[in-house]
Order: C-alpha cells, then structure tokens, then sequence
C-alpha cells in the first residue's frame, strides 16, 4: 500500500492538532484526572481515527483492528454501555463530529465491525 505524496486539503493541519491536542491532555490527566465522560470522549477520538486511518485500506483496517478491539475491551472494563450500532448509553453526540460524512463512514465501519461473521471479528459483548 502506498500513500499518496500530498495529503487532502487540511489533513496534515488538522493530524498536527489532534496529536497536539493528545500530548495536551496527557500532560494535563494524571492517573486521578480522569472521568468517566473524558474517557468516554478519548475513546470515542482513538476509534473515530481508526476507523478513519483503516479507510486507507484492507490491509492498514486489518493491522488497525486490535485498537478497536482494545477499546471495546476498556469500555467493557470500565463499565461503559455500548450498544450493538456502536452508541453509548447517554452518548452526547460528540462522537459524530458534527455529522461530517467521514465521521458517519467510520461509525458505519464501526458498526458493522461489531456485527458477526465480520472480517475482523466481533468487537462487543
């Protein structure tokens, strides 16, 4: 699989700010810094990526699996309710990023990850 030379317009702008954001917040949250809602958001943001990321292609989405299978697993862990279309319980909405298609793509993906005979597995329950 090969990239492409130039990203789309504001992605490599916008892949800076999300890994700025991420050394922000882990510089802010120490082990008792977290809630439940921060959580649910974090985790909300590695999926949302994943998934984004694993629309390059098969073999990226299948190397990335294991990150959606670990976030399934630290909600579970946590206590999280996650429905089987990939909602929470009480969801805020944050995780449509505002309904921008890329967004409802990858929670499509996501979904459909969950569902069994998947290639990927089932990635709730």
């Amino acid at each position: 699989m090969e990239l492409s030379a130039q990203a789309g317009p504001g992605v490599e702008k916008a892949a800076e700010q999300a890994v700025e954001s991420a050394c922000h917040l882990a510089d802010l949250a120490g082990p008792d810094g977290w809630s439940t809602a921060a959580v649910e958001d974090v985790l909300d943001a590695i999926d949302t990526l994943t998934d984004t990321l694993g629309s390059v292609g098969e073999d990226l989405a299948q190397a990335l699996a294991a990150v959606a299978t670990a976030t399934a697993q630290a909600r579970r862990r946590l206590g999280i309710t996650v429905d089987d279309q990939g909602a929470r319980a009480g969801q805020r909405g944050v995780g449509t990023c505002g309904g921008w298609p890329g967004a409802k793509a990858a929670q499509a993906s996501r979904a459909r990850s969950r569902l069994p005979g998947h290639p990927y597995g089932r990635l709730s329950a």
